[in-house]
């Protein structure tokens, strides 16, 4: 039997990656029951292949007794594309399909969303100050209404 491919996600994190993968089902049976890989085999290895400009490197095999699990690829360039494929096998079972490559930006180490907070804090306080100056104008410190004499109401 061929394992794989495993469902692989990724997301960008500051100069890293972070890889969550789920293992691929299995076909086998038991009272009804599909069973898992980590049932049939439990404890399979893995290989993250990343590709970037600079080639393409596989870290050195890891081990999982999980069915969903995540791995950090850190010490990336930021604001680089980088692209990242699993492969899944047993111990007594070497034959695997990779998944499919899933390609994302690696973040620099500015938060994302540092721009939204920044606009919408300028936001409210433009407001506040609005507000403030409209009590103060209706109590008639700035702009005080100019009362015409008792003749020419």
């Amino acid at each position: 039997a061929i394992l794989g491919p495993p469902e692989v996600n990724i997301t960008s994190c500051a100069n890293c990656l972070n890889v969550t993968i789920k293992l691929p089902t299995s076909h086998f049976r038991d009272k009804g029951k599909l069973l898992s890989l980590i049932d049939i085999y439990e404890e399979l290895d893995y290989d993250i292949t990343l590709r970037s400009l600079d080639g393409e490197h596989t870290r050195h095999r890891q081990k999982t007794t999980e069915e969903v699990f995540s791995a950090v690829i850190e010490e990336l360039y930021p604001s680089r594309n980088y692209c990242v494929s699993v492969a899944v096998t047993a111990s007594l079972n070497k034959h695997s399909l990779p998944s499919p490559w899933k390609c994302v930006t690696a973040a620099s180490e500015v938060h994302p969303g540092y721009h939204e907070v920044a606009v919408a804090g300028a936001v409210c306080v433009s407001l506040i100050i609005a507000a403030v100056l409209k009590c103060v104008h209706a109590a008639g410190f700035i702009l005080p209404r100019i009362s015409l004499p008792q003749t020419l109401v």
